[in-house]
């Protein structure tokens, strides 16, 4: 079984081997621990506050990252999300757009973690297997294919035997850890233990549905870590999770790029007990990243003018594409949860949304203007496809566009994670996590909340100075659960980032089952100008200049409403999400396009709305 994995095309595979021989000193973080401070006293707020991290990074230690260059270690990562410059890993130096984050986890792929740095480094034991001469020898041939081999094991759950090397990748995993505690500072920035369970199953002979997810452990975690290669299945893990939580390690996991699942991520006919062992693990998913965004697509969602924003169409390693499936979508499998919920009792899809990046290069990229990419080679705008070939400032007219899974054009500037947490420290943000307290961004760092209510509000409340005080008094925060034979009310807010563009619009996304049919709503709540007529904003007089990306008109610094659903029905179940959407603004390849002198690539769309999710509020 042939498989090109983890959006790799290994294209440049030969030329990275002299490199990746001659740089590298040792496979393991040497975490450095930022220079002594005071004690910080940690500030607290009742009503909490909010918080923006990356839950998604991967590092030279995880396989694919360090065939493409990545040099980057934990320590490094973690310095960049608190700020500091770093090497891409091709001679640029690049750093975080905007103040640093509130918390980071570094989530290498747990399966042969460290192995492949230990494998091209002249005079180790692994570099002498034959798994590694038949990449890294100067005279190897068919490295691209024997690389292959590294990932193909990864979807079987078959290892390679000579370098599946348990004490080297315990000992990466315990560097690993001990940055991440090097790093984490209460009160000011907060580190999490994580790794990536690769799952995935064979679709076509080169590409692959993903499963993957994220594991993060509050606090104290294994030794060891549980990967593929002990199991393939999902629910193996949630096992193994219950049981490290029986011996006081809390943590969770979080599926991200159901979007690329051929509907496998969220399948459907689940019993009550493997609903009730899903969703005890797995009380988030991530609803956007460098590999696209899940909440939707235009096929499930025709009357969402929006559905079409930053779709990721290709399986996992391949240039072919993904069949859209309910299963992939988020929208539609909260809706399908309350269904299954109905019938069994339990809903094993009542999660939580977030946003993280998927960086492989140990650093985030979540700016249109200067993004960066997801592997070292993005930078490189000929390379992704955003200006036109061979220094050219038109299109040829036979321009034909390819799907370059190392540069691609599919990928996004995108996404952060959002928590409400009373207090920036682990057990604040984790807490709030298991609660679903938490919205995802598309990259920039808007704000967004959601409260309900069973009982009449009035209209001015949104103008109350105790409006969060009240919300948390008497309603329902965003992650949770409304009893009610009433029309529930909703007191939703925004606020944007002020480094990036206006607000445009408040929307309530709602979703219900009607039989075996997912069914939704977008309804505009809240227009920068204006009052919603008929459930829409007028033109909001914001517009963009593709050529030079200036915009124009001012949008909403902030966007705060009651509404209630007219339409309600008693007893209907139902899940409503808040959607914020900015003004529009150029997408990064047009910057390329516009620092280049010539026109966006007609290919590509030219301009995005980044947005802002919450978590949904069930009612029932």
């Amino acid at each position: 079984m042939r498989s090109y994995i983890l959006g790799a095309s290994l294209v440049a595979l030969t030329t990275l081997m002299t490199s990746c021989q001659a740089d590298e000193t040792n496979q393991q973080s040497k975490a450095t621990a930022p220079a002594p401070t005071a004690p910080t006293k940690i500030k607290r707020s009742a009503t909490k506050m909010a918080l923006f991290g990356d839950l998604h990074v991967h590092t030279k230690n995880s396989f694919d990252a360090y065939i493409f260059g990545t040099r980057a270690d934990a320590d490094a990562a973690y310095r960049f999300a608190k700020g500091e410059p770093m090497e891409n890993g091709m001679g640029d130096t690049i750093q975080l757009a905007g103040p640093p984050l509130d918390f980071f986890s570094v989530t290498d792929h747990g399966e042969y973690l460290g192995v492949v740095p230990a494998m091209a480094k002249r005079g180790s034991p692994l570099s002498k297997t034959d798994t590694a001469k038949s990449i890294f020898d100067l005279l190897a041939t068919d490295r691209r294919e024997n690389f292959l081999r590294i990932g193909t094991t990864v979807v079987s759950g078959e290892e390679l035997t000579d370098i599946y090397d348990h004490d080297l990748m315990d000992g990466v995993w315990a560097a690993t850890k001990r940055a991440t505690e090097a790093h984490n500072q209460p009160g000011v920035f907060t580190t999490f233990a994580g790794y990536e369970f690769t799952a995935m199953r064979q679709v076509t002979e080169t590409g692959a549905a993903n499963l993957h997810r994220n594991v993060i452990f509050e606090d104290t975690s294994p030794d060891r870590l549980f990967t593929t290669l002990d199991s393939i299945e999902p629910s193996d893990l949630w096992t193994w999770m219950d049981g490290q939580r029986a011996e006081g390690k809390d943590v969770l996991a979080i599926p991200h790029n159901s979007n690329a699942s051929n509907g496998m991520m969220f399948a459907g006919n689940l019993s009550a007990d493997e609903a009730s062992l899903r969703i005890r693990n797995e009380p988030l998913a991530e609803i956007t990243q460098v590999k696209g965004t899940s909440e939707t697509h235009p096929s499930f969602s025709p009357n969402d003018e929006w559905a079409d924003f930053e779709q990721y169409e290709s399986l996992i390693g391949s240039t072919e594409k993904s069949t859209p499936e309910w299963g992939s979508f988020i929208r539609q499998t909260l809706a399908r949860g309350l269904g299954m919920e109905a019938a069994t009792g339990v809903n094993p899809y009542q999660f939580g949304v977030i946003g993280s990046s998927d960086t492989h290069l140990g650093a985030p990229a979540l700016e249109e203007e200067n993004f960066f990419g997801k592997f070292p080679h993005d930078m490189n705008p000929e390379n992704r496809q955003s200006t036109p070939p061979k220094g050219a400032k038109t299109w040829p007219d036979d321009h034909t566009p390819s799907t370059d899974l190392i540069s691609t054009p599919q990928y996004g500037a995108s996404g952060l994670a959002g928590v409400w947490a009373e207090a920036n420290t682990r057990e604040d943000i984790f807490k709030s996590m298991k609660a679903r307290e938490t919205f995802g961004t598309s990259g920039p760092r808007m704000k967004i909340r959601l409260f309900g209510f069973d009982l009449k509000l009035g209209e001015d409340i949104a103008g109350d100075p105790f409006t969060i005080e009240r919300g948390y008094e008497l309603g329902v925060p965003m992650g949770g659960t409304m009893v009610t034979q009433k029309a529930p009310q909703f007191l939703a807010w925004a606020a944007r980032d002020p480094n990036s563009a206006p607000l445009e619009r408040l929307q309530i996304v709602k979703t219900w089952m009607e039989g075996n049919t997912p069914r939704e709503h977008v309804i505009d709540i809240a227009c920068a100008t204006g009052a919603p007529v008929n459930g829409r904003c007028s033109d909001q007089g914001l517009s963009l200049d593709v050529s030079t990306c200036k915009r124009s008109g001012t949008g909403a610094g902030e966007l705060k409403t009651v509404w209630a659903d007219p339409e309600y029905k008693t007893n209907q179940r139902a899940a409503y999400y808040l959607r914020a959407l900015e003004a529009p603004k150029c997408r990064w390849s047009t910057w390329d396009a516009v620092r280049n002198g010539s026109v966006p690539n007609p290919d590509m769309k030219a301009s995005v709305q980044d947005r802002a999710w919450s978590s949904a509020i069930w009612v029932q």
